[in-house]
């Protein structure tokens, strides 16, 4: 990753070029969100609905499970052996971020976009915090 200087932040970007990369990104994912979807439905996990906590819980547990991954070393996959163990816990977590977006009709690209903007507002380490 290139170095940055925290003193100087990119030109801003223009507003057709913005919109042109959030169009891109969300036809990205809702793609993905389809072939989510019916890897889900072929596979019988849309007989019974879940709800948005059970889904939350869900999302969790693959980040314990990549947290655990992390502390053993985070040797490769065992089940996608040219990724590590990790890698493969993260994507399940988003895999199963998507799902929840698609039940509950959620923008994310959109929001994660806006946040992104929002956030090149903010002040250096949001005003303060430490670490």
């Amino acid at each position: 990753m290139p170095e940055i200087d925290i003193n100087e932040y990119p030109e801003q970007e223009p507003e057709e070029l913005r919109i042109e990369k959030w169009t891109l990104f969300g036809t990205l994912w809702n793609w993905v969100g389809v072939t989510i979807n019916k890897t889900n439905v072929l596979k019988g996990w849309t007989k019974r609905e879940r709800s948005d906590g059970e889904m939350i819980a869900l999302i969790h547990s693959e980040l314990s499970e990549c947290l655990e991954a992390m502390r053993r070393g985070n040797p490769p996959s065992k089940k996608i052996p040219e990724f590590s163990w990790a890698e493969e816990e993260l994507a399940d977590t988003v895999i199963r971020i998507i799902d929840l977006c698609i039940k509950n009709d959620y923008d994310l690209p959109k929001a994660m976009c806006a946040k992104m903007e929002y956030n090149k507002t903010r002040p250096y380490m949001h005003g303060g915090k430490k670490f």
